[in-house]
């Protein structure tokens, strides 16, 4: 049986365990979670990538321990007791829970211990974050044009680099390689010893003579045998790997917002916080997607992503030039048969009356066809036209959905909701 040894050489700072670190947030995942959901809520766009401060209530770090106990029946004198005899019963003490002499204010959880608190790096926090979240119906639609490759194993050879060499293997056809080679030669010396404590005992004039000749065939087959190598380089074998193709999955996300003149500041920070937590969770989980971003007012225009969020430019609603965009992206740089495409639109649900109808006809005969997944959020209560025309949509499309958030609580939840994976709650 092969031992592995694994070493882990991540530098960690002083007095710090990663392994104990990891077991602690994986034991206390769900008060992290909720901890990380309170942050969420009281933070400004540009903030939310950086650590916090979580506190996990000390009753909930209690861990079972056994005692043994002095057992049997025992008398102790208490030092200091001036005012008790034997038999005596004491009474508790006077003012409750809380009368002891610390100075200092009870959490508001557990029963008056104070709170643990540890800060979750950047890296973990937006781990917890994203925690649970996928792109819906994520398929391998085709291969890329530069094909990822995957090591696989594939046997054993004779050749190799010395970190490749595998070591049972290796002893294990030495050994074969020696008993097959000296199998002959051990069974002829078995056999002249034998010949040879029976020459003496025997009493002949030519017992010396066989004797000899004898001894002098044993002594040549033990150098025959002490001759083979232990281990020949023709032993040696070393693990094989080769590189084959896999399926690479391509996937888009095209994020619209509207800019109108309706989106006044408090409707465009809540947009700008979905898509914020959008293109977190895009660039933080997959590799290789695409993000194209277009805004839109009376026209709709792609820009880049310092644009998209922190452009000024407003204008009149009309929401079925973005989708137009859209659709004609996707015919010159993404074809369906080979990306994955996805969008998510965020609103405040106010468009030209004449509009609403149009981009309802625009998602269900070319956009939804063409996509995986779309997701509408409404940045505004009231349910205006464009909300209604959307409506008649989730009703019969099952990849499109439609959500409200009004406040800036409901981003998170809200997002959580649109892009939970399959089977998880939000």
């Amino acid at each position: 049986m092969s031992l592995q040894q694994i070493i882990d050489r991540r530098l960690s700072g002083k007095n710090k365990s990663i392994g104990n670190r990891e077991r602690f947030l994986r034991r206390h995942k769900d008060q992290i979670r909720e901890a990380v959901k309170r942050a969420v809520d009281g933070r400004g766009i540009r903030d939310m990538e950086r650590g916090e401060d979580v506190k996990i209530p000390k009753k909930d770090l209690n861990e079972p321990v056994f005692g043994h106990g002095d057992g049997g029946v025992r008398e102790v004198v208490r030092p200091g007791n001036t005012e008790y005899v034997k038999g005596d019963r004491v009474a508790k003490p006077k003012g409750g829970q809380g009368g002891g002499g610390g100075g200092g204010e009870a959490s508001d959880q557990g029963e008056g211990d104070d709170d643990f608190v540890f800060h979750l790096s950047k890296e973990e926090f937006m781990q917890v974050f994203f925690d649970d979240l996928a792109l819906p119906n994520l398929a391998r639609t085709t291969l890329a044009d530069t094909p990822e490759w995957r090591s696989q194993r594939a046997g054993f050879v004779s050749d190799g680099t010395p970190t490749n060499l595998h070591v049972v293997r290796s002893m294990r056809g030495a050994l074969g390689r020696r008993i097959a080679l000296g199998m002959d030669k051990r069974r002829e010396l078995h056999e002249l010893e034998a010949r040879e404590q029976e020459l003496l005992k025997e009493d002949r004039p030519e017992t010396p003579r066989l004797l000899a000749e004898t001894r002098e065939r044993i002594q040549h087959l033990r150098e025959r045998l002490n001759a083979i190598p232990f281990l020949d380089p023709i032993d040696l074998r070393f693990r094989a790997r080769t590189r084959i193709p896999v399926p690479t999955t391509r996937a888009v996300m095209f994020c619209l917002m509207d800019v109108s003149g309706s989106m006044d500041e408090g409707r465009k920070d809540l947009a700008k916080r979905f898509f914020i937590l959008l293109y977190l969770f895009l660039t933080r989980h997959y590799e290789k997607i695409d993000v194209v971003f277009i805004r839109h007012h009376t026209q709709a225009q792609e820009v880049d992503e310092q644009n998209f969020f922190h452009a000024t430019e407003t204008g009149g609603t009309v929401v079925s030039s973005a989708l137009v965009l859209m659709e004609q992206i996707i015919k010159e740089r993404y074809s369906p048969t080979e990306w994955n495409i996805y969008g998510a639109q965020a609103s405040d649900g106010d468009n030209w009356h004449h509009d609403s109808g149009r981009c309802r006809e625009l998602l269900a005969d070319k956009i939804l066809p063409l996509c995986r997944y779309f997701a509408y959020v409404q940045v505004a209560e009231p349910e205006q036209n464009l909300w209604e025309e959307y409506q008649k949509l989730q009703e019969d499309v099952g990849h499109f959905a439609m959500r409200k958030a009004v406040e800036a609580s409901q981003i998170y939840p809200v997002f959580r909701e649109l892009f939970k994976k399959e089977g998880a709650t939000a």
